[in-house]
């Protein structure tokens, strides 16, 4: 049961960072402050992925 979470865990990160990319060059957001935004993102989806694993799975 964990393996296709795992797989959607990162299809879905896969595409929220090509969406993200997408987001920075229609904004041309500067290279220098690209990385803190694919940072931040990248943490966010983080955290909300592993809190849909712990509340699906530990439940």
């Amino acid at each position: 049961m964990y393996l296709p979470f795992l797989l959607f865990a990162t299809f879905y990160l896969f595409i929220i960072n090509s969406m993200t990319n997408s987001l920075c060059i229609q904004k041309d957001i500067p290279e220098e402050r690209q990385a803190k935004v694919f940072r931040t993102i990248n943490v966010l989806i983080t955290i909300l992925i592993t809190s849909s694993f712990f509340r699906i799975f530990m439940t």
